[in-house]
């Protein structure tokens, strides 16, 4: 069963196509992400889906509502998460609450003990009474996750929800995605790190609004085509420079304090590398074969797409 089809969904603003013909699945029960960079049309997806902005093209039908026609109904059936915090500063946590539950027109029936199980599940319980503006950005996005839970969705849409967001912070927050993965809500978030998106059921990878590939981490990598050179160097930054321009080297990608480059053939690659920083007096700390991420993938998509 999908909980999200699009066909041909496109959004312009002006002269710029945010969207280009978006066809997009997304099963129930799933996590799924779409990432890319800035500007790929993510956040743009996400409000149409959510019945925010309507599209210039094309057809959506989330939680069984199509998104032009049956808006009203949508809303009630999905939560959305904004990149921004959105929530009331000078009012506390639980009044920021108490407010999306009016908003929501959630019954006064249940309601305390839906606020008391969301408040403990997101570990903000002991912080009820203070004001949203002192809160810190992870505690933060864990009250705009509960506003956006109150009325019990179908369908979470988040934004960019760990974005400026601490590592445990990041980490606490998924552990209440997966929680409600277990209760049967289905969660499509975008994100721009790579890293998140290997925690997904299946994703999408997304660049200047078009969606290039859609499916599980472990098939998008295995479709690179190629192999991983993981190299440490004294000096990544030169290196960099030297290799982004040797041949046999398809791409390269500076990860953390490693440089991944994709060769076709491991051993002329290596040559390649080697004679490359030895022409800069670099020292290579190491230089083995690793398996390919989801960033390397991404890196050698678009490239192979503006090559075309």
């Amino acid at each position: 069963m999908l909980s999200v089809q699009t066909t041909n969904l496109t959004k312009k603003f002006g002269t710029l196509t945010a969207v280009r013909q978006l066809n997009l699945e997304v099963k129930a029960g799933e996590i799924f992400g779409l990432v890319g960079p800035d500007a790929s049309g993510k956040t743009t997806t996400l409000r149409m889906l959510c019945g925010i902005l309507r599209p210039d093209e094309g057809e959506a039908v989330v939680a069984e509502c199509n998104i032009r026609t049956e808006t009203e109904a949508l809303k009630e059936k999905v939560g959305y998460l904004p990149q921004r915090f959105g929530l009331y500063g000078d009012l506390t946590v639980l009044e920021n609450i108490q407010f999306y539950a009016d908003l929501y027109q959630v019954s006064k029936k249940g309601r305390k003990e839906r606020i008391d199980r969301l408040l403990h599940f997101a570990n903000l319980d002991p912080f009820k009474t203070r004001k949203a503006q002192d809160l810190s950005g992870g505690m933060k996005q864990k009250l705009g996750l509960i506003c956006a839970l109150v009325h019990t969705p179908q369908i979470l849409f988040l934004d960019e929800p760990t974005t400026g967001v601490d590592p445990l912070s990041r980490r606490d927050f998924w552990v209440i995605l997966y929680e409600l993965l277990k209760e049967g809500v289905t969660i499509l978030f975008s994100t721009s790190y790579l890293d998140e998106a290997e925690r997904c059921n299946r994703v999408g990878l997304m660049y200047q609004g078009e969606l290039l590939v859609t499916d599980t981490p472990s098939v998008i990598k295995a479709q690179i085509g190629g192999t991983i050179l993981e190299v440490r160097t004294d000096g990544n930054q030169r290196a960099m420079r030297a290799l982004e321009v040797t041949e046999s080297l398809r791409s390269v990608v500076l990860s953390g304090d490693k440089i991944h480059a994709l060769v076709d053939d491991p051993a002329e690659g290596e040559r390649m590398i080697r004679q490359a920083l030895k022409a800069l007096d670099l020292e290579i700390v190491s230089l083995v074969v690793v398996r390919p991420s989801l960033e390397d993938v991404f890196v050698s998509i678009v490239r192979g797409q503006k090559k075309d």
